[in-house]
């Protein structure tokens, strides 16, 4: 087996901890190897960690990462794939490809861009719509939805950031994107915030809420809460007897699977602790990964 390092290029996104959280851990605002891989399973993981990670910081010292082992797009689901290949110029979000009824995809944010990541997201069906969850995510979307001939999307309230989006979300009530997806805004962590929700099943968040694996629970990122922590619990207590999914999947923090009636009670409750929170100095390494 290689013996593996994470580089000092580490930006503590958490993306590669999300892959193999047996064997990358957090220390002192970054990741670093907990342990070596023990079979050909963990390298895998470890495989699908490299080819997410932004800044590809996870390496085996031997040389480079084995392309054949890189898994992305990853089926999460029967209709959501994660595209991997986590940018630097969205501080290593994750992004999604929505496969519809019919055949047809969306992507919600937006991975690293280059022409031949494009045409292996392309081979999971006619890419329709790029869907923006905010400004921090917007890089790469342009590019995108023209090589994809698709519709870019994105918030009012966040549209300096994609000025020439072709469907621009205004207002604070639920937009039908298609039948069985919607998008809600969301204000808080930007004031453009959108969350995007299919067939009630999928919600793919953005940065509003995630998956925490410290607390075992959703939570807010309430140290980049870049907007308004006091917005965002409004924006929460609006949606949350509302919506309805199985699956969130967030751009940063991890994704999870409960049964509908579970995360419908977790929101509730998020959105009631939500309220408690009030402004506080930017940190990243407070994150609760």
């Amino acid at each position: 087996m290689d013996a593996w390092y994470v580089d000092d290029r580490c930006i503590n996104c958490d993306t590669a901890r999300q892959f193999a959280p047996e064997l990358i851990g957090e220390r002192r605002g970054r990741s670093y190897m907990l342990r070596m891989p023990g079979d050909d399973a963990e390298t895998r993981r470890l495989h699908a960690a490299v080819f997410a990670c932004p800044t590809r910081s996870v390496r085996p010292a031997s040389g480079r990462p084995d392309r054949a082992l890189d898994p992305f797009p990853m089926a999460l689901d029967n209709g959501v794939l994660l595209c991997g290949h986590n940018s630097q110029h969205t501080a290593g979000a994750n992004s999604y490809l929505l496969v519809r009824p019919s055949g047809t995809v969306m992507m919600i944010d937006t991975p690293r861009w280059s022409p031949a990541l494009a045409e292996r997201y392309a081979a999971s069906g006619p890419v329709t719509d790029v869907l923006l969850t905010h400004r921090d995510h917007a890089a790469h979307g342009r590019r995108y939805a023209d090589h994809f001939a698709a519709r870019l999307w994105i918030h009012e309230g966040d549209l300096e950031a994609a000025p020439d989006a072709d469907q621009v979300i205004r207002g604070v009530e639920a937009v039908e994107i298609e039948e069985g997806v919607t998008a809600h805004p969301l204000p808080g962590h930007t004031r453009g915030s959108v969350l995007y929700l299919a067939d009630d099943r999928y919600c793919f968040s953005g940065d509003s809420f995630y998956w925490s694996r410290t607390t075992g629970d959703l939570e807010v990122a309430e140290s980049v809460t870049w907007y308004s922590i006091e917005e965002l619990a409004m924006s929460l207590a609006k949606v949350a007897g509302r919506l309805r999914f199985e699956w969130v999947l967030p751009g940063h923090g991890d994704r999870h699977h409960l049964a509908p009636e579970e995360m419908a009670r977790r929101l509730r409750a998020l959105a009631q602790r939500t309220r408690l929170l009030r402004p506080r100095p930017v940190d990243f390494t407070a994150v609760r990964w």
